[in-house]
């Protein structure tokens, strides 16, 4: 089978390759890949640019629905032929005392697909029964192969969160992350959506207004601070998601939320900081970190996808083949389209 692989840590060491088959065990399936989205992990990857340790050569893709075509012979609930989606968490260590409370994604030691092990960017992959979750009929495998990132945004907003309706919410960094929070915020009941970018941003923060932000910010190059300044009763906004790929951008969440707000960091970057986190003290706020997913807000985001209450339909830009991956991920990276889907 042909597989999209990197291959080495240098920039653009990407490139289609005749791969085998892979072999499953007893507890795994064979996954017959129907649909994969492509992540800024995985164009970081390409670039050369990730700040995670990366076993090459290794087949990229982690956000992936299709079909069961096998199943290992200690496999229950699931049969060939089922519609499914798969976690991340590829590999997990058995004595792991985070899998005992649930919280498998926090295990520093897993190890994901598209970078530890071999991902979803190719027909087949060999993915752990445990790892599975059904697809609802009424959902296209096209969309739910970006349940994945829809998944990180739950996490960090309606899980790590502390957001009550009628809140106002600014969120910046108005990537394929950053919208789809600004999506679960809406959902969730925010009072003022704010979207926060920076003028190679236009596309993405006209996409935040379609899909129900109040007010974008940074198109035209705007003073973002002091217009919050100057928004509702001046002290700032309830809570700030920080969904850029820049350090940095913390220190503009610290300088817009509201005495005793809280800052969920779900974007992150290898750069230092260089400044002072006096304002975190001075005001109060909570910093919250959020990381990946588990099963149970799985599930919960097949049931929004599937309701339609959770619509893709502005984030999900281009279908394409497997062969056209170049294509797809320099017009994500331009920022061009928003999200990608290859289809093996």
């Amino acid at each position: 089978m042909t597989g999209l692989v990197n291959y080495a840590k240098d920039p653009h060491s990407v490139e289609l390759r005749d791969i085998p088959v892979p072999e499953i065990g007893e507890d795994d399936v064979l996954f017959s890949v129907q649909a994969v989205g492509i992540c800024g992990s995985d164009l970081h990857q390409y670039t050369g640019k990730q700040s995670w340790q990366v076993n090459y050569p290794v087949v990229l893709g982690h956000e992936f629905a299709g079909v069961i075509a096998k199943t290992g012979t200690r496999v229950r609930g699931f049969k060939e032929g089922d519609r499914v989606v798969s976690e991340t968490a590829a590999v997990l260590p058995f004595d792991s005392a985070f899998i005992r409370q649930g919280l498998y994604n926090l295990e520093p030691k897993r190890l994901g697909f598209g970078y530890g092990v071999n991902g979803a960017m190719a027909p087949f992959v060999s993915v752990p029964a445990r790892c599975l979750h059904h697809v609802p009929a009424a959902l296209s495998l096209e969309k739910a192969a970006l349940t994945e990132p829809c998944c990180v945004a739950y996490n960090a907003v309606c899980v790590n969160s502390r957001l009550r309706p009628g809140d106002s919410v600014a969120v910046i960094g108005p990537g394929p992350i950053g919208l789809l929070c600004a999506m679960m915020a809406k959902l969730a009941g925010a009072g003022h959506l704010i979207v926060i970018g920076i003028p190679a941003d236009a596309h993405r923060l006209d996409v935040a207004k379609r899909i129900g932000a109040e007010t974008t910010l940074g198109a035209k190059g705007e003073d973002i601070v002091e217009w919050v300044k100057n928004f509702g009763d001046g002290y700032g906004v309830d809570l700030v998601i920080d969904a850029a790929g820049v350090s940095a951008s913390l220190k503009m969440a610290l300088s817009i939320v509201r005495p005793a707000g809280q800052i969920t960091k779900v974007g992150w970057g290898p750069q230092p900081l260089n400044f002072s986190l006096d304002q975190l003290v001075q005001k109060a706020v909570t910093l919250q970190g959020s990381y990946s997913h588990n099963w149970p807000i799985w599930e919960k985001v097949l049931t929004l996808l599937a309701s339609g209450k959770l619509d893709l339909s502005l984030i999900l830009n281009r279908i394409s083949p497997l062969t056209e991956w170049r294509e797809a991920f320099d017009e994500m990276h331009s920022g061009k389209i928003v999200k990608g889907v290859l289809k093996p």
